[in-house]
């Protein structure tokens, strides 16, 4: 006698979950360009690393001899699995089984999920299709009553959704329609990113409608609209590169804020001398010119990995690494705005210093900031009040930080380059340029009666631009040793490896002091 009829039933029961909602909802699935859940967990993840949890949960049907007849699995599916050999979360919504809605789901199973990664420290992959929330409307009548948003029993689940942000790193992928608690899901994440053939919306088309707004999914919440709020991080075309950032985004991270980010071995030489940054920036003031290559030459060859780039445009952020260890890079764009920063800026600037406080990620920056955004739309949008909020998460932040001022450096927000309480690097190139506002314009206000004054009032404004120019000069404030440095831009590479290298050591391990949970 043994145990071999219950572990026959056992396979049976786990052949019906492989078969999620059917045969047809699954051909459905693939004729509209989609992977199932199970085809993307195990592409996401490594070769047969995955171990699932609760495969033969659902809803059962049973003959009048109580023997199962049929079993429809519940519409979502987790366990634990490997990314790189690291042990990660990956939970996923089954889309084949009621569109993902919740009312075909058991709630212990996302909270689950979610508990394994808080409570054993490891990062969390969130694979939202639907809606992941308290049903649809016909659950009022399967249930018998209305749902109440964290009524009793039902607010765990919505802590660790956020809690998990302050503990570990959290990634979303959104994989087409995603609503309700979804958006909520795939939003408090520390990176999200969608298909652009997917939407995301708080409710879908029927429901805006009722408002008078007649929109297709793509219009009221697709992947150009969600990257430009800053809704979603980044959109891809295809669900195998979805994988593939989410993949590559956790390379650069601790599993959890109790462990440092990993060091990866680097064949790019830390002394690499890019003759490029010579006129890497004009001389004419006027005159923009791209980051980005500047970006590329410093840092690890290949190793920038770009986030949030549609929203906040006048900062660039994202994760890279110096000598092989990992840093979060932030730096000015002047092709938006000549680099002010602007309301949407600054709420980026925030989110992502938390980011980096969150996991021990010291900070480079690579500035040209000619102060904050001016005029009626930057009022509009109370630029002040985020750029206040941008200055304290600058203050508050405790990791290593580093300052490249590549050319302005102006006003308030020319302030915001480095934390104000401790000792950061910092160093200028020639090209560098600050004061407490540009010239431009101040002259005419400073100079208005020796400018009217003058029989050839042009002549006379340019003589006075040209001596203070001349006092603008980095050297002089270098003089009055109210800058450190101001080097040779060849020697960036260098100088950043070596920032790198003398943080390593003095990054702290456990929780941020600072509010770092913020999505």
């Amino acid at each position: 006698m043994n145990w071999k009829p219950e572990l026959d039933e056992l396979a049976r029961r786990e052949a019906f979950a492989r078969e999620m909602g059917g045969v047809d909802k699954v051909k459905r699935q693939h004729d509209q360009g989609r992977l199932t859940v199970r085809e993307r967990i195990d592409r996401l993840i490594d070769k047969n690393s995955f171990h699932e949890i609760g495969a033969i949960s659902g809803i059962a049907e049973y003959d009048e001899g109580s023997e199962l007849k049929h079993l429809t699995p519940a519409n979502c599916v987790f366990g634990r699995g490997k990314v790189d050999g690291r042990t990660v979360v990956v939970v996923g919504d089954d889309f084949t089984v009621r569109g993902g809605s919740a009312d075909a789901s058991i709630s212990a199973k996302p909270l689950m999920a979610e508990e394994m990664a808080h409570d054993f420290r490891l990062p969390i992959i969130r694979v939202i299709e639907g809606s992941g929330g308290g049903g649809s409307v016909k659950t009022i009548e399967t249930r018998g009553a209305a749902n109440l948003p964290g009524g009793v029993g039902g607010t765990r689940w919505y802590w660790f959704t956020t809690a998990n942000m302050a503990r570990v790193p959290v990634v979303a992928l959104g994989l087409g329609s995603v609503a309700g608690l979804g958006a909520a899901r795939l939003a408090a994440s520390h990176y999200s990113v969608m298909t652009r053939s997917s939407a995301m919306f708080v409710a879908g088309p029927p429901v805006v409608k009722r408002l008078g707004q007649d929109l297709t999914k793509q219009e009221l919440g697709g992947a150009e609209i969600q990257t430009r709020a800053g809704g979603v991080d980044d959109a891809v075309d295809t669900e195998e590169e979805a994988f593939e950032r989410a993949r590559r985004f956790l390379s650069y991270l601790p599993s959890s804020v109790y462990d440092l980010p990993p060091t990866a071995p680097c064949s790019d030489d830390p002394e690499r001398v890019e003759e490029s940054l010579l006129k890497a920036v004009p001389r004419n003031r006027r005159q923009v010119y791209k980051m980005r290559p500047i970006i590329d030459a410093v840092v690890d060859k290949g190793s920038f990995f770009e986030v949030n780039a549609n929203f906040g445009r006048p900062i660039i952020t994202g994760l890279a690494r110096l000598d092989g260890r990992a840093v979060l890079l932030l730096a000015s764009d002047p092709f938006h705005y000549g680099g002010s920063w602007t309301a949407e800026a600054c709420q980026k600037v925030v989110r992502w210093v938390d980011f980096a406080e969150t996991f021990h990620l010291p900070v480079v920056y690579l500035m040209d900031c000619p102060g904050f955004m001016i005029g009626l739309e930057a009022e509009k949008s109370a630029t002040i009040r985020h750029g206040v909020r941008a200055m304290a998460a600058v203050n508050q932040s405790t990791v290593p930080w580093c300052t490249i001022i590549v050319r302005n450096a102006f006003g308030v927000a020319g302030v915001v380059h480095q934390p104000a309480n401790r000792y950061s690097m910092r160093y200028a190139w020639p090209s560098a340029y600050w004061g407490s506002l540009p010239l431009e314009g101040g002259i005419e206000a400073a100079y208005r009666a020796d400018i009217d004054a003058a029989d050839d009032p042009p002549a006379k404004l340019k003589e006075i631009e040209d001596r203070l120019n001349k006092l603008r000069s980095p050297f002089r404030s270098a003089e009055k040793f109210w800058v450190e440095e101001v080097i040779d831009p060849r020697k960036t590479r260098s100088l950043l490896c070596e920032f790198a290298r003398l943080a390593e050591p003095i990054r702290s391990v456990g929780p941020p002091t600072n509010m770092s949970t913020r999505p």
